[in-house]
């Protein structure tokens, strides 16, 4: 199984490539988990305003079956310089990965067939059950979609 969390120790930072298959695997194994998938890039001013919203609701939910999966959609030639120092001067606890899908006309329905590809966008998935949101969050707002999506997912 492909390891998709963010390893943050004293040695480094280490972000994993994931495909849309592999999230889909991921999901229909944690059957009792609840995903808040947000897809995100360093370029992209809103999804960089929203992000402690996202660490705030992992930190939150700790200790409860969810995980919260920041997917940067940027280049991966931008992983080093980009992406793992932006995650490092932040110190973001949730779980990162790159996504490694080349084709966005093809991935960005595989994620919601209602998805314009705008991004921030955020994919709460549980039990079978999916809720899409293109759009940036506050936490207050974050907080009250994820509740209301994972007593509708029960």
């Amino acid at each position: 199984m492909m390891v998709f969390a963010i390893a943050c120790s004293w040695f480094g930072l280490t972000i994993a490539e994931v495909s849309v298959a592999d999230l889909e695997k991921r999901f229909a194994a944690g059957r009792d988990t609840v995903y808040v998938v947000n897809f995100w890039a360093t370029w992209c001013k809103p999804c960089v305003e929203e992000l402690p919203a996202f660490d705030k609701l992992s930190r939150a939910e700790a200790n409860n079956p969810v995980v919260v999966l920041l997917v940067s959609v940027d280049s991966p030639n931008d992983r080093n310089a980009k992406v793992e120092t932006f995650l490092r001067k932040k110190g973001f606890s949730c779980e990162t990965a790159m996504l490694n899908e080349s084709n966005p006309h093809i991935w960005i329905d595989k994620v919601d067939p209602s998805w314009s590809g705008a991004i921030p966008a955020t994919l709460f998935v549980s039990q079978g059950k999916r809720l899409f949101k293109e759009q940036e969050f506050t936490y207050r707002i974050l907080d009250s979609t994820f509740n209301t999506f994972r007593e509708q997912s029960k």
